[in-house]
């Protein structure tokens, strides 16, 4: 089955646009509100972890336990990076919007 749309088989020009606004969806306040809580939490979780973390590590190399002491070191390790992933997950997100909108035009 082929798709297409009557303007490419017309030769004309399709253009297709999005301008994400979401003050243009009911609810959109409240969609916020949530990501905000969301990351709150999730940063919450990175803390905790990266805590759990050293005290494992530290625990773990003071009474020799090599395992301990790599689980807590990899623990803090992946907390301070969802730390960074969640502070800059907007950023992220926009440059890639911006270098996808580029894209064709």
């Amino acid at each position: 089955m082929l798709l297409t749309t009557p303007g490419l088989l017309a030769g004309g020009t399709t253009s297709v646009t999005l301008n994400p606004d979401p003050t243009q969806l009911p609810g959109a306040k409240a969609i916020q509100s949530l990501a905000n809580g969301v990351g709150g939490w999730a940063l919450i979780a990175a803390v905790i972890g990266l805590v759990v973390g050293a005290v494992m590590w530290a625990f773990g190399h003071y009474s020799q336990n090599y395992q301990q002491a790599y689980n807590g070191r990899r623990g803090v390790i992946v907390s301070a990076v969802a730390g960074v992933l969640i502070g800059a997950a907007p950023h992220i997100i926009t440059f890639f919007f911006s270098h996808g909108s580029r894209v064709g035009g």
